[in-house]
């Protein structure tokens, strides 16, 4: 008889190791503490690489659906300086290296992939237990619980599983973003949509700039990027969205007033998302009957592999659970711990790269390496 697999969290490393279990005739179940698959936004545009984001999907059976959502176009780039000035720019190649997608689109493909009921909404663990001989009980806030012959958590950068394996807490990595929209661009913010061009902006001095990307639906989401204490955020008061705006604004007095209209214009309330990292080297003592994929075993700085490394995992876990179960997690670890801790390793170094005291230079010779990868470059 297969052995049952429970999932906790159905972010994209979740879901993708539940399609690929599906595909694989093997009984899943992902509970997930949303209320319901759109209860909350899903974040901006990923660049799926051919390597680990895009052979996940071809894993999972769904290439063609992740084709039909790529936003054609979107992976051109623009390097300004803080005056408004382009100091480099690369058209969209249209090859299928790096294409962008929006990341809710993705799930999206993903979550209609699966079977109805597969996924739990509403279902927030609070605690993981463990029952002996591989198993343990979960107990979620509404008062139910359940018992797993294989858990996996998929539950990011906060996991309630990861204590069953390890005693590591995430700290924070020094570096924040503040999250902003603008919609209908071309007829409402057309200074701020010739600004960032038809695919993403960056505009960078040491330590904070902004990025920034043109989406499908005519939309700029912004990501406004500071190198700072934890504490210089707390005293901001984020709930009022008028006077935290100003106050981020004023953090880029001098800069191009088109640059500072992606704050001051901004249709949304800034979100904090304040960026906390694992050790690049974190890894675990073999434990029976339970792992961990995504963030939950490897979060990092936003170097371009969290996501594309998450549907990684779980694709390859799911193959190996699908192979043997009783083996299946811990050739999966065995693969997993050294390719996160160099793409953690990776990470920081582009990190510093891109904001460190040569900004934006860094990321400009970083950029004209990729161009000189391509055809006829």
């Amino acid at each position: 008889m297969t052995t049952p697999v429970t999932i906790i969290g159905a972010g994209l490393g979740g879901l993708t190791l539940a399609r690929v279990l599906h595909v694989n005739g093997v009984p899943v179940t992902v509970h997930d503490a949303d209320a319901s698959p759109d209860a909350r936004t899903q974040g901006g545009q990923l660049d799926l690489h051919e390597h680990d984001g895009q052979l996940a999907l071809e894993i999972a059976g769904l290439t063609e659906e992740y084709r039909s959502i790529i936003n054609r176009g979107g992976g051109a780039q623009r390097v300004l300086d803080q005056h408004g000035t382009v100091l480099l720019e690369l058209s969209d190649d249209g090859s299928m290296t790096r294409p962008e997608a929006l990341r809710g689109d993705i799930r999206r493909i993903l979550l209609e992939s699966l079977p109805a009921g597969t996924v739990q909404w509403g279902k927030k663990l609070l605690s993981a237990a463990p029952l002996g001989r591989g198993r343990h009980e979960l107990t979620f806030a509404d008062g139910s619980t359940v018992v797993s012959d294989l858990l996996v958590g998929a539950d990011g950068t906060w996991s309630k599983v990861r204590p069953l394996v390890s005693d590591a807490k995430p700290a924070y990595a020094g570096m924040s973003y503040v999250d902003l929209y603008l919609h209908d661009v071309d007829n409402r913010h057309p200074g701020a949509a010739r600004t960032v061009g038809s695919g993403a902006l960056k505009a960078l001095i040491p330590g904070q700039g902004f990025l920034a990307h043109r989406e499908a639906g005519n939309v700029i989401h912004t990501y406004v990027v500071f190198f700072r204490p934890v504490e210089w955020f707390a005293g901001i008061n984020f709930a009022d969205a008028a006077t935290a705006k100003a106050r981020i604004a004023a953090e880029f007095d001098g800069w191009a007033p088109e640059l500072v209209s992606l704050i001051t214009e901004g249709e949304t309330a800034p979100v904090l998302r304040s960026i906390y990292e694992l050790p690049s080297d974190h890894r675990w003592d073999r434990v029976p009957g339970v792992t961990l994929i995504g963030d939950a075993a490897h979060v990092t700085l936003p170097g371009g592999d969290g996501a594309n490394l998450a549907m990684l995992d779980g694709a390859e876990l799911g193959q190996a659970i699908a192979a043997n179960p009783e083996t299946a997690f811990a050739a999966y670890e065995k693969v997993m711990f050294p390719r996160s801790e160099a793409a953690a390793i990776a990470a920081h170094e582009t990190i510093d790269l891109i904001f460190g005291a040569e900004a934006p230079q860094g990321l400009i010779t970083l950029f004209e390496g990729i161009a000189a990868t391509r055809p006829g470059g």
